[in-house]
């Protein structure tokens, strides 16, 4: 990128984005204001008109880049292949936890990375009805409102680390089980079922922990980012570091430190 990035103006545009394409349907939807796409897999008229305006606005912030939403590759896959060009590139995932917001319900958020060269450098998750916003820009620290985010401390007993265990949701039917018969060595906490309220969680030192097994880059991009910049820890169970472009393969697993992500994975991995 030429020119430095404005990650206020991002955070504006993002904010009043939502507060006119999401919050005016939140609890209001008809029936045909919602849809499958896949089975089990709901869009609303709110995921289409944030991703269409983000779009949009994000390419005229900075010409030349391109845009991965989850709305459009659901549309069509060959979109995710832009993540592997040296492009900058955009990734929305407009109305994440999409099911909630359908039912009216409130843990939903949108997010917002900006990948280059395969890297994410800047990260947005925006909670509209409790109207808060993180961001993080990578070497920058991660921010809430203005202030500075740092994950939990870490507890001296393993077995006081808590978080959300959402191993075996998406195909990895051994691993789920493995984690279901151990999740009492550690405090495993209900699930929202919504990344952007998990990652706001982990980032705000409300938990310590969260294990993903579903690996669509606008679910974690702008989370991951986040919660590095918060000074946690993450790794793919093969021990690799996340990338965005990576949507296949083993669990994410991110915990405050590189000790406690290990003691998870010896505790609730390890065969």
């Amino acid at each position: 990128m030429k020119a430095a990035l404005d990650v206020d103006r991002v955070s504006r545009l993002i904010a009043e984005a939502a507060a006119e394409e999401i919050l005016p349907r939140h609890a209001k939807l008809a029936a045909g204001d919602i849809r499958e796409k896949a089975p089990g897999d709901l869009v609303t008229i709110a995921d289409e008109a944030m991703e269409h305006r983000l779009t949009g606005a994000l390419q005229a912030l900075l010409p030349g880049s391109a845009v991965v939403g989850e709305e459009a590759a659901a549309r069509d896959p060959a979109v995710l292949r832009r993540l592997e060009t040296d492009l900058p590139v955009w990734i929305i995932d407009p109305v994440d936890g999409t099911a909630n917001f359908a039912k009216g319900e409130g843990d939903f958020g949108v997010m917002v990375a900006l990948a280059v060269e395969g890297a994410t450098v800047a990260g947005w998750i925006h909670d509209p009805l409790g109207r808060r916003m993180a961001s993080a820009e990578r070497g920058a620290g991660a921010w809430l409102d203005g202030r500075r985010l740092s994950v939990s401390d870490v507890p001296v007993d393993p077995a006081e680390l808590s978080g959300t265990l959402l191993a075996g949701y998406y195909g990895d039917r051994e691993l789920g089980k493995r984690v279901q018969e151990r999740r009492a060595l550690v405090r495993a906490l209900k699930s929202r079922r919504c990344a952007a309220s998990e990652y706001l969680r982990l980032a705000t030192g409300e938990m310590h922990f969260a294990l993903f097994t579903k690996l669509m880059p606008w679910d974690h991009a702008a989370g991951v980012l986040i919660h590095a910049e918060a000074g946690g820890y993450n790794a793919y169970l093969d021990g690799e570091s996340y990338r965005p472009a990576r949507v296949a393969g083993p669990a994410l697993l991110l915990a405050p430190d590189r000790a406690s992500w290990q003691a998870l994975h010896d505790r609730l991995i390890r065969p």
